[in-house]
């Protein structure tokens, strides 16, 4: 397998955008991010794109295609990849492939995403009764926050973590994200409005989970030789894994009821992330960076932990101690996360590969890691699928 450059990343800002159509929103990602290669439309060989239900192409997913037809008919195959909130890393990691075989040289991944307001939609025309998801909305009154606070009132029960710890995460999260002009959401926040805004299901209040947002990104992939040509400064693809759900996950797809004993929870995310450690020949201490994807506090704290980079119950405490600001031992989401970014869901994989491509070449302004090398995104999606990526310079 061939080495794998990234030579070119863009992404349209996050928030709410009623006015403008999401071919236009990934248009202008993908305008950036050709523009940061230097390469131009007709050179790309092939396109990975992530699809959504929300806002995929033409009805049926297709918004690679829909991308195509609006920047340019070249003829170059698309593939079109659904994943829910891993649909981003899904096109990433198949781009890379597509450049790791030998089939392509120059490979361009984008994903966009808008979304409905308020709490996802399973109901309506899109009631499935044999979607179980759908059944635990109806059925149990369980939509993602009460999902999230499960997982973080046993947290608080296993390890004594406070409803601070928690704030504290989101504390950290708005500070870094004053600095990044992608950011729907650019306020600090103190640890008193955190704690006194409206909780949504508790422990968790409105500023511990993520908003839903509009957002897009682009990535352009490369063989070495073309990178070598192009760049001075590429950042290398060490590993983009993909991963599903393993029986026996401490979190049964779909039922998203929290099992006592020991069990694994999220085992797609643990999994990907330690595939990814395997194929890229490194271990935790060798990252400097974390993308992870924050729809609440509880991820922040829950998957340091179950990936090794510190014990269970211990990021809590390096909260406590500032490490997981810029300036720490472990760096978490200098971007602001998507505490402050909102889940734009099929986009966010494909984010995480530009923020950590910023932080890699040193162009992260005030939110910068000093002399990162290594940086580590993840995501997770409906249907238990999840990707990691090891990024290098």
């Amino acid at each position: 397998m061939r080495d794998v450059a990234i030579i070119g990343v863009g992404m349209h800002p996050w928030g709410k955008f009623d006015d403008k159509p999401l071919t236009q929103m990934c248009r202008e990602s993908i305008e950036a991010a050709l523009k940061d290669a230097g390469v131009g439309w007709t050179e790309i060989e092939a396109l990975s794109s992530g699809s959504s239900r929300f806002s995929g192409g033409y009805g049926w997913g297709l918004n690679g295609n829909e991308v195509g037809m609006d920047i340019g008919m070249t003829g170059v195959p698309i593939f079109n990849l659904s994943a829910g909130c891993s649909a981003g890393g899904h096109a990433f990691t198949v781009a890379h492939m597509l450049v790791a075989s030998g089939q392509y040289d120059m490979v361009l991944a984008v994903a966009g995403e808008k979304m409905p307001r308020g709490f996802i939609p399973l109901t309506g025309d899109e009631a499935d009764p044999l979607d179980i998801q759908y059944l635990q909305y109806v059925c149990a009154g369980m939509t993602g926050p009460a999902f999230w606070a499960m997982l973080a009132r046993r947290r608080m029960e296993e390890y004594g973590t406070t409803e601070e710890q928690m704030a504290k995460v989101a504390v950290k999260s708005h500070k870094n994200s004053v600095h990044n002009e992608n950011a729907r959401y650019r306020k600090e926040f103190s640890l008193e409005q955190v704690l006194g805004s409206a909780m949504v299901s508790y422990p968790l209040r409105l500023y511990e989970i993520c908003p839903v947002s509009d957002g897009a990104a682009a990535v352009v992939l490369c063989s070495a030789e073309e990178a070598r040509n192009r760049s001075t400064n590429p950042i290398w693809s060490a590993a983009a894994i993909i991963t599903t759900a393993q029986f026996g996950d401490g979190v049964p797809k779909g039922v998203s009821a929290v099992m006592p004993g020991p069990q694994t929870h999220h085992s797609e995310v643990t999994s990907a992330v330690k595939k990814a450690f395997n194929v890229a020949g490194m271990t935790p201490k060798d990252v400097d960076v974390i993308e992870l994807q924050d729809n609440t506090v509880y991820y922040e704290l829950a998957f340091p932990e179950e990936w090794g980079f510190c014990e269970p119950g211990e990021a809590q405490f390096l909260v406590d101690k500032g490490e997981t600001g810029p300036d720490g031992s472990l760096p978490i989401n200098p971007s602001g996360g998507f505490l402050s970014f909102g889940e734009a869901t099929t986009a966010m994989g494909l984010f995480e590969v530009c923020e950590l491509t910023w932080q890699l070449r040193g162009q992260a302004g005030a939110r910068q890691v000093k002399d990162a090398k290594v940086g580590l995104g993840q995501t997770i999606g409906l249907g238990g699928n999840a990707t990691a990526v090891i990024l290098k310079r």
